[in-house]
C-alpha cells in the first residue's frame, strides 16, 4: 500500500473473508451466456452484481438490458474535479464441459490450499469483487473514496461482446472516464507481478472457391477438371514462404516497428519456451527472426483455422466436390486495421486462384488492437502501486489473444486502458477446475486501493499524457 497507510490497509485487508464469502455465493449462480437455457441465471448473476456493489458502497447501481443478456452499472461519484475511473469486467462465465472432471460441482465452490474452486472464481467474478471489497474498505476506513469510481461488467464477454458495443453508444454520458481499469487479465506468477499493456487485434474471415456448378463423378471427370480441394490447398500453402513470412502484398505494411525501449521491456519478460510449448505437446514454428515470444505477442500472424470440402461419411463416395472452403484469422499488431489486412489478403487469394475458379472471401468479425504505451501516466502510477504491495517492479506484458471490449473503451470511449489483473497460468480458466488463489485477490485489493490514492495525488491534469 503507498503511503503508509496503515488504517486503510488494515481495512482492507479485513474484507478479505467477505470476499470468499461474497464470491462463493455469486460462483453459485451458473451464469452461462453462451447457453440459451442459462439466461435466468445470467440476469440473477446481474441482480446479485447490482445488489452487491450497492452493499459494498456505490451510490448507484443498475442492471442495463440489452438485446443479448444485461449488462450492470455502479457509480460512487465524489467531486467532477477528481480522476474518474472506469473499472471493467464481466459476469458471465464460460461452460463448464466436460463436468465429470470438476472435483466438486462447477457452481459449488470449494475452499482449498488457499484457493477457491468453481467457474468464475477468476474469470471474471473473483476480479469484481476484488475491486468491490477494495471499495468497502476504503469507506470503512475514511468514509469516502479519493477518487470517481464508475463499474462496468458485461453479461456476454464469454459469448464474443455481441451488444457491448450498441451498450457503450447508448451509454456513453454515464461511462465518460479518464482512465479505465480492466481486470480480465493476469500475471506470470504469484511473485511476478505484471501489467498488461497491448494486446493484438483480430480479422477473421471465411473463404470458399467453386470450380464447378455441382459435385462431380470422380471417375467420369477425374483428371479433366480442377478439384476445387487442390486449388484451395495450394492458395493456402501459399500463404507463406519457407521462412514462416505472410506472402501477402502490403500485409506487414503497416506494421509498426519496436522501439529499443520496448524490445528491452519485452526481453526482461521471464519465459520459459519449452514449458510453454510441452503442456500442449506443440513444437516451435512460425516467422524466422523472431523469438516464440515475440511471434506470439508483438507480430501478426496469419493462421488457417479450418478447412473442409467434399465427402465427409463412412465409407465411400467417389465424387469431386464443386466447392471447397476455409476459415482463416489474422492478429493485427500497431498499426494494422482490419479493412488494411482483408483488403489484402482477400485481393491476394483471388490474384493467386487458377482462371475459372470462382473465390469468395468474407469477414466474418474484427476487433482493433489495444496498446498503451508503457510511460503512460496512468500505467506508471498503477506500477507504483503494484509494486509498493507485491515487493518488486511489475514486468509489462503483451497478449497475442484479443479482448474486443477493451478496444470498445479506447475507440468509443477514447479512454486509455490500464490492464491489471490478479490471474496465474495456472487457474485453470475455460477449463475444468478452475481456481484463483486468493492471496492474489487480497492483494489485488491492497493494489487498487494504493492506484486510487495515486490517482487522486496524480489529477485529472496528471492523468493525461504529456505532449512530446
Amino acid at each position: 500500500m503507498t503511503g503508509g497507510d496503515g488504517l486503510l490497509r488494515d481495512a482492507v485487508a479485513a474484507r478479505e473473508r467477505p470476499l470468499v464469502e461474497g464470491l462463493s455465493r455469486w460462483v453459485g449462480i451458473p451464469s452461462v451466456s453462451t447457453d440459451p437455457e442459462r439466461a435466468g441465471d445470467v440476469a440473477a448473476s446481474a441482480a446479485f452484481l447490482r445488489d452487491y456493489a450497492l452493499a459494498c458502497g456505490m451510490t448507484r447501481a443498475e442492471v442495463w438490458e440489452t438485446s443479448g443478456h444485461p449488462a450492470v452499472f455502479a457509480e460512487r461519484l465524489v467531486d467532477p474535479r477528481l480522476p474518474t475511473v472506469l473499472v471493467y469486467g464481466h459476469h458471465d462465465v464460460q461452460p463448464v464441459d466436460p463436468e465429470a472432471e470438476w472435483d466438486l460441482a462447477p457452481f459449488v465452490p470449494l475452499e482449498r490450499d488457499g484457493q477457491l474452486l468453481g467457474r468464475g472464481t477468476a474469470d471474471d467474478k473473483g476480479h469484481i469483487l476484488m475491486h468491490l471489497e477494495a471499495v468497502r474498505g476504503i469507506l470503512d476506513a475514511r468514509g469516502q473514496l479519493p477518487i470517481n469510481l464508475k463499474l462496468i461488467a458485461e453479461g456476454e464477454e464469454e459469448d464474443g461482446s455481441e451488444h457491448f458495443e450498441e451498450l457503450v453508444r447508448a451509454h456513453r454520458a454515464d461511462l465518460a472516464a479518464d482512465v479505465a481499469v480492466v481486470s480480465d487479465t493476469g500475471m506470470l506468477a504469484e511473485d511476478l507481478p505484471a501489467l498488461t499493456v497491448g494486446l493484438r487485434g483480430l480479422a477473421y474471415w471465411e473463404l470458399g472457391v467453386q470450380t464447378a456448378e455441382t459435385d462431380l463423378h470422380s471417375g467420369v471427370y477425374g483428371g479433366a477438371v480442377m478439384n476445387p480441394l487442390a486449388v484451395l490447398s495450394e492458395m493456402l500453402a501459399g500463404l507463406h514462404d519457407r521462412h514462416g513470412r505472410v506472402t501477402v502484398r502490403g500485409f506487414y505494411d503497416a506494421v509498426r516497428e519496436l522501439s529499443a525501449e520496448e524490445r528491452r521491456q519485452l526481453g526482461a519478460v521471464p519465459f520459459d519456451e519449452a514449458g510453454f510449448l510441452a503442456p500442449v505437446g506443440a513444437a516451435a514454428g512460425g516467422e524466422e527472426g523472431f523469438s516464440t515470444m515475440e511471434r506470439r505477442t508483438i507480430r501478426p500472424t496469419l493462421e488457417i483455422c479450418g478447412i473442409w470440402g467434399g465427402y465427409q461419411g463412412l465409407g465411400a463416395k467417389t465424387v469431386i466436390p464443386a466447392r471447397a472452403w476455409a476459415k482463416l484469422s489474422s492478429r493485427l499488431v500497431p498499426d494494422q486495421t482490419a479493412p488494411q489486412v482483408t483488403e489484402a489478403v482477400g485481393t491476394h487469394l483471388r490474384s493467386v486462384a487458377p482462371p475459372g475458379v470462382r473465390v469468395d472471401f468474407r469477414l466474418i468479425h474484427d476487433g482493433p488492437f489495444v496498446l498503451t504505451p508503457t510511460d503512460h501516466p496512468a500505467v506508471r502510477l498503477a506500477a507504483e502501486a503494484v509494486a509498493a504491495v507485491w515487493g518488486r517492479e511489475p514486468v509489462y506484458i503483451r497478449e497475442g489473444g484479443s479482448i474486443p471490449p477493451v478496444a470498445t473503451l479506447a475507440g468509443e470511449l477514447g479512454l486509455p486502458c490500464v490492464l491489471f489483473g490478479v490471474g496465474l497460468p495456472e487457474d485453470r480458466i475455460h477449463a475444468p477446475n478452475e481456481r484463483v488463489v486468493l492471496a492474489q485477490l487480497f492483494r489485488g485489493m491492497q493494489a487498487v486501493a494504493g492506484m486510487w490514492d495515486l490517482y487522486a495525488a496524480a489529477g485529472v491534469e496528471g492523468l493525461s499524457p504529456r505532449p512530446d
